[in-house]
């Protein structure tokens, strides 16, 4: 399965391999910057040393080994079961510097205190108006929570990593990069109509499939985007002729009001 996936936010190059009856998407996207609505060529070469290659517009846009962009293999290599991070293994890069203390006091000092500018109001009246009390502000003098410094941890060792061992149930597969074709589909699921298909082939050599595109989609883009813009320019100058019209009709009817 491949094409254009563009959803929401998504804007990709979909590169789907089935592989023992499993559909396995590419480990990584391959990021799609088309914006318009002119007709575009997507290409997924299958190479026999197992690697690919993706193609927008005859543009290389992805590129390497199939076993390391989809997971269709066991992994060469796995963690060794055997070996587990030592007990007294420490990772914690920083820790708070012991001998330093938090100052006396620090804890005395509120982080909001009565203003006080703040006076009680000439009309204000106790039996009215309940008893009076002075607004609070920002205590100048508050340092907030108190922490230690941090320093490095001299029992730091580093981040620990596991050691790898070959995977025994790894096996290579000669055959990965083939396929049988059957048909060609198209899944399609869209907000907007108008999308169109033209200039389909299928064959197993890119240097046919590539001059087939260089003699259709290459010799005609130019032409479509000069056309897409002529229409355009049309279509604004018919709907600016409307409203001219219906500008002048507007002022015939009030002159005759």
């Amino acid at each position: 399965m491949f094409g254009p996936d563009q959803c929401g936010g998504t804007k990709r190059v979909h590169a789907i391999i089935t592989y023992k009856d499993e559909n396995v998407l590419k480990t990584s996207d391959v990021t799609l910057s088309i914006y318009d609505e002119l007709t575009h060529l997507y290409s997924f070469v299958i190479k026999s040393d197992q690697t690919y290659e993706v193609f927008v517009d005859l543009e290389s846009k992805a590129s390497g080994s199939i076993t390391d962009d989809w997971k269709v293999l066991a992994p060469k290599k796995i963690e060794d079961p055997d070996v587990s991070k030592p007990s007294d293994w420490v990772e914690e890069a920083m820790i708070d510097d012991p001998e330093d203390k938090k100052p006396e006091g620090w804890d005395d000092i509120a982080e909001n205190i009565v203003d006080p500018e703040a006076e009680k109001p000439e009309d204000w009246d106790d039996e009215d108006d309940g008893e009076w009390e002075a607004p609070t502000i920002s205590n100048p003098e508050y340092k907030g929570e108190w922490s230690a410094k941090r320093i490095d941890n001299p029992e730091y060792k580093g981040v620990w990593v596991h050691p790898e061992i070959d995977n025994p149930e790894f096996k290579e597969d000669p055959t990965l990069h083939e396929f049988t074709f059957g048909g060609l589909g198209f899944e399609l699921w869209q907000t907007k109509a108008g999308s169109l298909f033209d200039n389909i082939i299928i064959t197993d050599s890119w240097d046919e499939a590539k001059k087939f595109g260089e003699d259709t989609w290459q010799k005609d883009k130019d032409a479509e985007k000069e056309m897409k813009e002529a229409n355009e320019k049309a279509a604004a100058d018919a709907a600016a002729e409307d409203d001219d019209a219906d500008d002048e009709e507007e002022d015939d009817e009030k002159e005759e009001l």
